[in-house]
Order: C-alpha cells, then structure tokens, then sequence
C-alpha cells in the first residue's frame, strides 16, 4: 500500500512492514522513521518548512526545520548546495530534500545534496482535504 504525492510523498507504515529493505531516493522518509536508518543512508525527505537558520558562526552553513504529519526533520545545507538551490531554499514552502542522512549523537540531520521546491503541491492537498 503506498499513499499518493498529495499526501507529501509518504510511504505508508505498513509499507514499511512488507518490505525489509530501506526507502531509496525519490520515495520520501517519514520523520519518525528517520531515527531507524543507518548512518550515511541515502534518504529523502519532505514537509513544511518551518525553520530557516543561517547563524554568524555558522560559516555560511544554513539550517532547514522540515514538519511532516509524523515529526519534525533537520536538514544541513553546506553553502555549495545553498548558491545552487537557493531560490528553493528561500521561497519554498513545501520542500523535498536528498541528501546523506547522519547520527550525531542523539541528534539527527540530513545532508542537503538536492532540493526541490513542491509547494505548488500544497494547494491540491488544501483542496483535497476540504472535499
């Protein structure tokens, strides 16, 4: 059973249950589950964005807080894929990221490596839950 890209590109638990191999890139993880990847896991992710940190001592490193209906997902933008995403980064409402995910003690982030602005999604999924 998968849920479709209106619902922001979840695949359903119980999807999680049938197979035994892990989600690859373009499927995208839902925020509770990333905890249960493996460190360095290829992993894609969307939601709302909402947070968007680019501290002084950052060194041009900018922080994303994505929200899906599980949980909350913490992204890593390294400058490079900043200038070349930035449009998405700054404007998107709706974002689906790819990158590297990392463990870092209790924490959990994903390494941008692509960003995809999919808020033009959010009006048919505002239109679908009003029917």
């Amino acid at each position: 059973m998968y849920c479709d890209k209106i619902t922001m590109f979840y695949i359903c638990s119980m999807h999680y249950q049938e197979r035994s191999n892990w989600p690859k890139p373009p499927s995208a993880c839902p925020a509770s589950m990333l905890k249960k990847a493996k460190h360095l896991a290829p992993i894609c992710v969307a939601g709302l964005v909402i947070l968007r940190q680019r501290p002084g001592t950052a060194k041009g490193v900018i922080f994303l807080t994505l929200e899906d209906e599980t949980g909350y997902a913490n992204i890593i933008i390294w400058r490079k894929i900043y200038e070349k995403y930035r449009r998405a980064i700054i404007s998107g409402r709706l974002l689906r990221v790819t990158g590297k995910l990392q463990h870092e003690g209790d924490s959990t982030h994903v390494i941008a490596k692509e960003i995809e602005d999919i808020s033009d999604l959010l009006e048919q999924l505002i239109s679908r839950e009003s029917q």
